[in-house]
């Protein structure tokens, strides 16, 4: 079991910049891929970004391309997501998820562990 938990959510204007983090606990973390995806109300679940466990590979929604990045540190089990230039559709509850290492799209087979989510509001 992998246990999940988000932070660093919060409003900020249109244009500015905020950091999601998610720290893991439970299994064997650098072998786990790790990302996020996003809720807007009224609206079906979005990819956000995907870090591959080693780190040398991500992936990035089409929607946060240029504007967001995934990192991860494998020696604290943390997972960060730096959102740059956030406009109103941004707007969403953001969470964090992990599953084994594999090469299917989370597109396709979401991943097995969420966090709760954080909640991040950009005002125009």
């Amino acid at each position: 079991q992998v246990q999940l938990v988000e932070s660093g959510g919060g409003l900020v204007q249109a244009g500015g910049s905020l950091r999601l983090s998610c720290a893991a606990s439970g299994r064997t973390f650098s072998r786990y891929d790790m990302g996020w995806f996003r809720q807007a109300p009224g609206k079906e679940r979005e990819f956000v970004a995907r870090i591959r466990w080693s780190g040398d590979t991500t992936y990035n929604g089409d929607s946060v391309k240029g504007r967001f990045s995934i990192s991860r540190d494998n020696a604290v089990n943390t997972v960060h997501l730096q959102m740059n230039s956030l406009q109103p559709e941004d707007t969403a509850v953001y969470y964090c998820a992990a599953d084994q290492t594999r090469a299917t799209s989370w597109r396709i087979l979401p991943p097995a562990y969420w966090g709760q989510g954080t909640q991040v509001t950009v005002s125009s």
